[in-house]
């Protein structure tokens, strides 16, 4: 049914672009009354181009506004021949060329309506186009006939973005009951170096939300986004033991992501941390340092260090941070660094330990910066994800490798979903789901 009343939507749409042409030579009482029934129908589809249903008020408008595009491109197509009609009878003088100044504007505005209403609402709600999309729209877009073929990348994007979307809201809604990811300890999440835990901006994408639909309490460091190891961790220890005091949850299962799996072991091993954790999940962590960042150390010079961590901490200190420190956080993931750090951070029996480590397969796999990173990581480390060497990130009980399925791979950033970017291969959501899932079966 729905697919019927969108066909017939859509030719109703093409017949209204185009009546100022077809109803040219009809009664002035025809005109009239079906200027007012198609002036309403245009009205109330560009409102409502589809009568499908969405379960999220964005995928409400990303989806209408998906359509909308759609529509503009097959309005398009079908004013052609008439429009082609209208210039040939003015070339043959039987039609005055005001009329056709008349009719193509009209037209022209109500394209102009379908195109801005359509693109605004995907621009605004899609997190598939990304910078990248969007700002190639907005170059191409008055380019003929490369608009008309970003136009459509743009809306296949979109459509993939909303069926995948519903799909997985599906999903959750069948098992909702279920309560998957419902442990018996709250989940803390831990960010990683140059980061901030902001509610603007969530640090781990979409996954928290898909674990909360599945059960999970979830919370967050908010530990500052640069400073040593130690100094970082005693913020964290002093979050776990104020969750664990305001909540009486008893303990929580950490999950960290790069430099704050460093930070999470500190914690738990020196600050007193051990009683109120039941287990810790690093995520690419560099628990044996990187020797990108020691060579990077050893080959810049003093002066460039200098003004690099002065920016950065300018920057940050006007972002929140009290008082970050670059220079120290950067020291804290060498090789030399986290020899010692290893040897003097044991990990602690009764807590359940493991890891998770990824790597890219090129330095097309990643975005900027990670696109550049890769190649010289690769040169000093190996395998990587742009960042972090896949053997560096092997740590506990047990050692989840990600491995790439494509020609892609799967970056330091792809396994937070920071860039909320859906992998072929790798649905990053249901990865986490899975994951703490089975801490649940673990009994923690």
């Amino acid at each position: 049914m729905n697919a019927l009343i969108r066909i017939l939507s859509l030719l109703t749409l093409c017949f209204t672009v185009n009546a100022p042409f077809i109803l040219e030579n009809a009664p002035l009482g025809v005109k009239i009354s079906s200027g007012i029934i198609l002036a309403v129908f245009f009205v109330l589809y560009n409102i409502f181009p589809t009568v499908k249903k969405f379960p999220t008020a964005r995928l409400r408008i990303l989806g209408r506004g998906a359509e909308l595009i759609l529509a503009f491109w097959v309005s398009c197509a079908a004013a052609v021949p008439a429009v082609i009609l209208e210039i040939i009878s003015i070339a043959n003088g039987s039609v005055p060329f005001t009329r056709y100044i008349v009719h193509f504007a009209v037209l022209f505005l109500m394209e102009t309506v379908i195109f801005w209403n359509g693109i605004i609402r995907a621009y605004i709600t899609s997190l598939r186009l990304g910078v990248k999309y969007r700002i190639l729209g907005l170059i191409f877009g008055y380019i003929f006939p490369v608009n008309l073929v970003m136009l459509m990348i743009i809306y296949i994007k979109c459509v993939g973005e909303v069926r995948f979307e519903c799909k997985k809201f599906a999903v959750d809604e069948k098992r909702k009951a279920e309560k998957i990811c419902e442990t018996k300890y709250p989940i803390l999440l831990v960010h990683g170096v140059f980061f901030r835990d902001s509610r603007l901006f969530n640090y781990w994408g979409r996954i928290p939300a898909a674990l909360e639909r599945n059960g999970a309490k979830i919370f967050y460091g908010e530990q500052q986004s640069a400073l040593s190891v130690e100094e970082s961790s005693k913020e964290l220890a002093e979050k776990i033991k104020n969750i664990v005091a305001r909540t009486g949850c008893g303990k929580v299962n950490i999950i960290a992501h790069s430099k704050g799996g460093l930070d999470a072991r500190y914690a738990i091993s020196k600050l007193g941390c051990a009683e109120y954790v039941a287990s810790l999940t690093t995520v690419n962590t560099p628990h044996r340092g990187c020797l990108f960042a020691e060579s990077l150390l050893q080959t810049t010079s003093p002066r460039l260090k200098k003004f690099i961590e002065k920016v950065y901490n300018g920057a940050f200190y006007r972002l929140g941070d009290d008082a970050p420190n670059f220079m120290a956080a950067v020291k804290d993931l060498t090789v030399s660094f986290c020899e010692e750090f290893n040897k003097n951070t044991p990990d602690v029996d009764g807590i359940f330990y493991q890891s998770i480590g990824s790597k890219a397969k090129s330095r097309r796999s990643g975005r900027f910066p990670l696109n550049l990173s890769y190649p010289v990581v690769k040169k000093y480390d190996g395998d990587n994800d742009g960042l972090v060497a896949l053997p560096s990130a092997k740590w506990g009980e047990r050692f989840i490798p990600l491995y790439p399925k494509d020609r892609r791979g799967i970056t330091h950033a792809d396994v937070i979903d920071l860039n909320r970017e859906d992998i072929k291969g790798f649905d990053v959501r249901e990865f986490y789901v899975e994951l703490v899932a089975d801490l649940k079966k673990r009994g923690l």
